[in-house]
C-alpha cells in the first residue's frame, strides 16, 4: 500500500509540477469549475432532447440518476470514510490553481460525475449516426479532461480520479441495469395489459 501510494504522490507530482505549460492553466480551472463548464452539461441535455424527443427526457433522467449514485458514493461515503487529505494540503510545492475549502480527496466526484454522464452517453448513442457518435466522443473527451484538470490544478492525486472515474461508469453501469429491468419487467407490462382492456 506504501509503494502505491508513493507512486501515486509521485505521478502527482509529474502532471502538477512539470507536465504544465501557463497557456494551459486556464483552461484547466475553466475544465475543473463547475460553475464555468457546467453549462456543457446543459447543451448536452439540449442535444439528447432535440435528437431523441421523448426518449430523450428519459435519457436525462437516468443520466441524472447516474450522476446523483455517483455523487454519493464518492462524496458521501468514500471521502468521509477514507479521510484522504487533499495534496494541496498534504504535500510541499504544489501549483494549486483554485481556492479550494478543506475536504477529503477520495474519491474525485467530479470524475465520478462526468464518467456516469459520459458512460450514458455512450450507451445511448455511440450506434447512432455520425453526429451522435462525435457527441459521445465529446462527452468521454470532456469526462478524461475534467478528471485530468483536477490533477493539474492540484486538488486531487491521479488515484482519486482514477477511483472517481471507475465509480462514476459502474453507477451509471447499475442505473442503466436496474431502470431497464424494471421497465422490461414491471413497467412495459403494466402498461401493455392496460392498453389490453382499453381495447377488449
Amino acid at each position: 500500500m506504501a509503494q502505491i501510494e508513493q507512486a501515486d504522490v509521485w505521478l502527482f507530482q509529474l502532471l502538477n509540477l512539470h507536465l504544465v505549460h501557463p497557456a494551459a492553466d486556464d483552461l484547466m480551472v475553466f475544465l475543473t469549475r463547475e460553475r464555468l463548464s457546467g453549462h456543457i452539461f446543459l447543451l448536452a441535455a439540449l442535444f439528447i432532447a432535440v435528437r431523441r424527443g421523448k426518449e430523450g427526457f428519459a435519457i436525462i433522467c437516468i443520466a441524472l440518476l447516474a450522476v446523483g449514485l455517483s455523487d454519493f458514493t464518492a462524496s458521501g461515503i468514500l471521502k468521509p470514510l477514507l479521510q484522504r487529505t487533499r495534496p494541496c494540503f498534504a504535500l510541499e510545492h504544489v501549483r494549486l490553481l483554485i481556492d479550494q475549502q478543506r475536504s477529503y480527496s477520495f474519491a474525485s466526484s467530479h470524475a465520478a460525475n462526468s464518467a456516469a454522464v459520459a458512460l450514458i452517453t455512450w450507451i445511448f448513442f455511440q450506434r447512432g449516426l455520425l453526429v451522435e457518435k462525435l457527441f459521445t466522443l465529446t462527452m468521454i473527451f470532456y469526462a478524461l479532461a475534467v478528471a485530468f484538470s483536477r490533477v493539474y490544478v492540484g486538488v486531487h492525486y491521479p488515484g482519486d480520479v482514477l477511483g472517481g472515474m471507475v465509480i462514476g461508469v459502474c453507477s451509471a453501469a447499475i442505473v442503466y441495469l436496474a431502470v431497464t429491468w424494471l421497465w422490461k419487467n414491471l413497467i412495459q407490462p403494466r402498461f401493455q395489459r392496460q392498453r389490453s382492456c382499453s381495447n377488449g
